[in-house]
Order: C-alpha cells, then structure tokens, then sequence
C-alpha cells in the first residue's frame, strides 16, 4: 500500500467558504446569542491539499468547483499555503458556504449548515486523465459523493488511475450526509478505492457496529488499508480484516474542530508520499489533527511558516 518517495499529491473535492461563529454553550432560541464571526477558506478537499502541503508535500494540487464570486480569493489562498489550484470557476452557481457554529466550551464541538453551492457541480466534464501527469497518489473527498453531479466524477476519476497504476484515497467526508446516501450505495461506489479514511462515527455507520475497532476491521475486508480517525482517542490502522495498529492522539487544548480530520488526512498522505509506512504516517495525521483543532478555521499556517 505504500509507494516510493516522490511525486505529486492530486485533491479531487470541495471548495467552500466558511463563515466560523465561535459561541459559549447554548445557542439562546429566538434572540442574539454573542459570537466571534470569521469569514475563512474551507471545504475538505481544499482543507486536506493545504495540509499536505504544510506536512512537506512539496506538489500538491487541487481540482475543485467555485463561483465567480470567491475565485480569485480562493485561488489566492491556496497559492499561499503552497497548493497548486486548478479550479473550474462557475458562471451559474456561487461558491459554497458552510456556516460552522462552534461551542467553545471544552469540546470545541462544531455544527455545520452546508450550502454546497458550485463544489458539488464538479462533474465527469471537468476531469481529464491529464490531471494524473506527474501524481503518484489521487485522493478523493467524500462529498464528490454526495450530488448526482459529482458522484458521476468519482468512477471516472478511480478507473483513469487504476490504468495508470495511481493509488487513490477517499475520506467518507459526512455520516449526515452518508446516511442520506445509504450505506450500500457508498460501498458500491468506492470499490477500487484504496485507502478508506473514515472518522468513528462513519465507520461504525458504514459497518453497523458500535466498536471503532471492529468497525475498522471489517471495513478493511473491502478496502485494503482502513485507518479510523478516533479525535482525542487516536486512530485505528486495519488491514486483512483486523487492526494492525492503535496510533495515540497528540495532546491538544481545543479551540475550533472544524477541519481536524482534514488536517489527519493531509498530513497522513504528506508522509505515504514521503514514503512513510501507515502506522508512521497515521502518526503525522494524529499530531497535524492536535494542531488544527489549536487553531480557528480548517487551514494551517501559510506556507511560509511551514517548519
């Protein structure tokens, strides 16, 4: 499952704008609650490049979907964080915006109202098996899934790099949003796929178990390399059937969720491309997902701050 040292990183996914409202406990029905308020560059498949990228991914690039109204701005901020955009830019539809509303209490917990906007028009009609040139692994994000558009995207996207021998990544991105799709359904649409990225709460949906472990478990008898994302607890590697591997979460002081385990898998892919083992690499997800959840917003620094 692992490939040599070398070679560009391709991100298939959304790009959104966030608008980050930072809030102490309840929210207060029908008056004003206080909030910190933040508009911020987002969406899993831009969080996941830029975090690679911070973990060392010397190229990484970004396919994605945005409107007329935030490209430039979008464009510009990943340049900065040292990920090559290749945005489409829609003139029928804004970019999305995700409404993240979170809790500063202990948990750092974050509720999401998602407007996909023009992400989730990414369609069969925007790839070419030339985005391929040059990567050595494609990952895909989980809410390509999640529209008729965009699901049509994905099989195109893995047959183009099984012929080319691409290993390819996916992050099941939403248990809201799997639950709409259906369990069945998503498992159809991601053979081929060879690394599965699932949070606890996705994986135990996608198996029907309550254990994060066994759910992994079972889940690697389908996808070759399973690595279940636990938080604060860590992180499951599993393959063949059963969990080869219990990674421990680094210790963090929570400030904002929003985009921890995109900050997991970017850096989790950084180090397989470096030509880290699994095990290895989980270890970079555990410490960039402490990382994010230090910070406000699913970016990491710039990309000159990288040490």
């Amino acid at each position: 499952m692992t490939t040599g040292p070398g070679g560009a990183l391709l991100v298939v996914g959304d790009v959104v704008t966030d608008v980050v409202a930072r809030h102490r406990g309840p929210l207060a029905s029908g008056t004003d609650t206080a909030a910190s308020i933040r508009r911020l560059p987002g969406g899993a498949g831009a969080n996941v490049a830029c975090w690679a990228a911070y973990g060392g991914c010397r190229d990484v690039r970004l396919r994605g979907r945005v409107g007329t109204d935030a490209a430039a701005w979008h464009e510009r901020e990943l340049v900065t964080r040292g990920v090559r955009p290749l945005l489409v830019v829609d003139e029928a539809a804004p970019t999305g915006t995700v409404i993240c509303l979170v809790d500063t209490g202990a948990s750092a917990e974050r509720t999401f109202l998602t407007d996909s906007g023009a992400s989730l028009r990414l369609g069969p009609d925007d790839w070419s098996d030339t985005l391929l040139d040059g990567v050595a692994r494609l990952h895909l994000s989980g809410y390509l899934l999640f529209s008729k558009v965009s699901r049509a995207l994905v099989p195109v996207a893995l047959a183009a790099a099984r012929a080319r021998g691409v290993p390819v990544s996916l992050d099941p991105a939403s248990a809201g949003f799997l639950t709409e799709l259906g369990v069945d359904r998503f498992l159809d649409l991601i053979e081929g796929v060879d690394v599965l990225l699932p949070s606890r709460d996705e994986a135990c949906l996608l198996t029907g178990l309550p254990d994060a472990a066994d759910a992994a478990a079972k889940l690697s008898r389908l996808v070759p390399l399973v690595v279940a994302k636990q938080g604060a607890k860590g992180a499951f590697v599993a393959r063949s059937g059963s969990v080869c591997a219990r990674v421990p979460a680094t210790p963090a002081s929570p400030r904002d969720s929003t985009g921890a385990g995109d900050a997991f898998t970017g850096a989790f892919l950084a180090a397989l491309l470096a030509g880290a083992e699994p095990e290895e690499a989980t270890a970079s997800g555990c410490r960039a997902g402490a990382r994010a959840v230090e910070r406000v917003g699913g970016r990491p620094p710039r990309a000159t701050d990288r040490p």
